[in-house]
């Protein structure tokens, strides 16, 4: 396994509409190398808790989530996701704005964050890294991660999104800020 490079905002790739893979693509070494080497990058990552394909410059249907406890979302369990071709199927109640990161934004001090207005509910279709079709549904942080990996793959970056420019912090500033607010209100953000 390897730490991938990761794209940045800018690279071409970032905006396009990644292809959609078959049963026998998610079974062929390539793509299963691919999973394990995003599944390690994420791992060797403090603040990421998803990847998708096109932030290591594939562009190809696929995403990766791994979620930690960490000091400033301590209310939360361990969970893994590999999701290839996915598509929410339906969002259920009003959205709710979390902050959020991401690491094409720039990784160390530099690194953008934002609110960003996310479902708190999803259904989601997707097959799994051997191929099988899932359809399941999805809430809280783990539904606002899925959201925007699923925008990655559909060439939509968080700052799409974001409705409070004046929200927009880098990732130092957020670290002094924001996890002291989090920590207090017990709201959970998400780098992926």
């Amino acid at each position: 396994m390897k730490v991938l490079r990761r794209t940045q905002f800018g690279n071409p790739v970032l905006r396009g509409q990644a292809r959609q893979l078959t049963k026998k693509e998610i079974a062929s070494k390539e793509i299963q190398q691919l999973i394990s080497d995003m599944h390690h990058t994420l791992g060797q990552m403090d603040m990421g808790v998803g990847l998708a394909a096109p932030q290591v410059g594939q562009s190809v249907a696929l995403a990766v989530i791994r979620i930690r406890p960490r000091q400033y979302r301590k209310d939360v369990k361990n969970f893994d996701l590999v999701m290839v071709n996915p598509k929410i199927t339906q969002s259920f109640g009003r959205k709710t704005q979390k902050w959020e990161g991401c690491i094409s934004s720039g990784l160390g001090k530099a690194g953008l964050f934002a609110k960003v207005p996310r479902y708190k509910k999803i259904e989601l279709s997707y097959m799994d890294e051997k191929g099988i079709a899932i359809t399941k549904e999805f809430s809280g942080l783990i539904a606002h991660v899925i959201q925007h990996e699923v925008d990655h793959l559909n060439g939509i970056l968080f700052v799409d999104r974001v409705k409070n420019t004046k929200t927009y912090m880098t990732f130092s500033e957020y670290k002094k800020r924001a996890s002291k607010t989090l920590t207090k209100s017990s709201t959970t953000q998400s780098t992926t």
